[in-house]
């Protein structure tokens, strides 16, 4: 690992590239392609690619804002790259886009979407072409740049969607060499082993064994990484990329549900270079998981408490109206009380899945005492893709 003029690379990157994307699980992936430093460790150790093993951060032009405003969908965390290659007679440039899929089911149409992405690329260099020697692109000798396609998949599942173009086509058994005809590459992030990435002796193996986490139960996992591993990491990195990689591994965390105070915790001695003990003293506990507890622990005892008050009430007004009456309202109205609250903690827990929910729809949600209403609440959180999008289809004008 050399510390040589990765610092101002990176210094220039960082202070551009917050965490903006309300997609937690994005943001932490896209920032490893916008930092040249990243991208390049990830390019010379997991494509396999021979004209990419010794890539530099310098040589790593981002053009990504070029394309993604002609793409209708929002995948503002993809990246595409120039990369200026050396020594190569034939051309000197290559074109590697890089799509981050962390989805747990598999996108069978990626290859499409691939393909748009080829034309937009090849269409522009055309055109660039063409305004320094009009005409060259219909001469004999024109050649376009090769494109590359990456897919880095941190998801659970095998991918098994089809890498060529062609087998998305119909008829492609009988029309194969007139259909267009590509494979583009997968990096699955599940099957790197924990000791394949501590071997590759980098800071963006440390941001994949991160990553690679479903559950903040699995950080023990973590605890047998050897001392030298780590410290190689804290001594040799500049400042600017363990700030770089404390903003990511925080969107990764975050994505566990780790508390925010356990997650200041950890960033912060990695950008102190204090990587002794990182992880045998870090207590990640899932901060949604025990406030469902306690909410369901909250809702159990509150719903005891509830009938035996209105228990004690109904025979406190039985001496007048009858016990039976009494008895029949109150545990009538606990139950009622006991469906409302139920209803509306469930709806909170899919929202909350979603992103972070607000104190004032919080408020709303909880407050709703129409229990048709919140069926059709929980039924939509379950659809939609956002807590905004869930707030402006039913909550919105209430």
């Amino acid at each position: 690992m050399q510390k040589t003029d990765r610092t101002e690379t990176t210094k220039n990157t960082t202070s551009r590239d917050a965490v903006k994307n309300t997609k937690i699980k994005d943001s932490g992936a896209k920032l490893i392609f916008r930092d040249p430093v990243l991208c390049a460790q990830f390019l010379r150790g997991y494509t396999d690619i021979e004209l990419l093993k010794d890539v530099q951060p310098e040589d790593i032009e981002d053009i990504t804002e070029q394309f993604l405003p002609l793409l209708q969908e929002a995948r503002d965390s993809d990246s595409v790259k120039k990369i200026h290659l050396k020594g190569n007679s034939d051309i000197d440039t290559l074109y590697v886009i890089a799509l981050i899929e962390h989805q747990t089911k598999v996108d069978f149409d990626m290859s499409f979407r691939i393909l748009r992405y080829i034309v937009y690329i090849l269409t522009d260099y055309a055109s660039e072409m063409e305004k320094i020697h009009e005409g060259i692109t219909s001469t004999k000798a024109f050649r376009y740049p090769p494109v590359l396609p990456i897919v880095f998949y941190d998801g659970t599942e095998r991918w098994t969607a089809s890498l060529d173009f062609k087998d998305r086509t119909a008829l492609s058994d009988l029309l194969g060499m007139h259909i267009p005809s590509f494979q583009y590459i997968v990096v699955p992030l599940s099957e790197f082993s924990n000791q394949e990435l501590i071997d590759k002796q980098d800071e963006l193996s440390l941001i994949m064994l991160i990553d690679k986490l479903r559950s903040s139960a699995e950080f023990h996992k973590l605890k047998e990484i050897p001392e030298e591993y780590l410290d190689n990491i804290s001594q040799n990195s500049p400042e600017s990329l363990l700030k770089l990689i404390s903003k990511i591994i925080a969107a990764f965390l975050h994505r566990l549900n780790v508390p925010q105070d356990e997650i200041g915790e950890f960033t912060d001695q990695i950008e102190r270079r204090d990587f002794t003990m990182l992880f045998e003293n870090f207590e990640a506990y899932d901060v949604q998981a025990e406030r469902k507890k306690a909410r369901e622990l909250g809702m159990a005892e509150g719903l005891a408490e509830g009938r035996a008050t209105g228990l004690a009430e109904g025979r406190a007004e039985g001496r007048a109206e009858g016990h039976a009456e009494g008895r029949a309202t109150g545990l009538a109205e606990g139950r009622a009380a006991g469906l409302l609250a139920g209803r509306s903690e469930s709806i909170l827990d899919v929202l909350e899945d979603l992103g972070p929910v607000s104190s004032e729809i919080r408020e709303q949600i909880l407050s709703e005492k129409n229990l048709d209403t919140l069926k059709i609440w929980n039924k939509g959180a379950a659809k939609v893709e956002s807590v905004d999008e869930f707030v402006e289809k039913f909550l919105k004008g209430r």
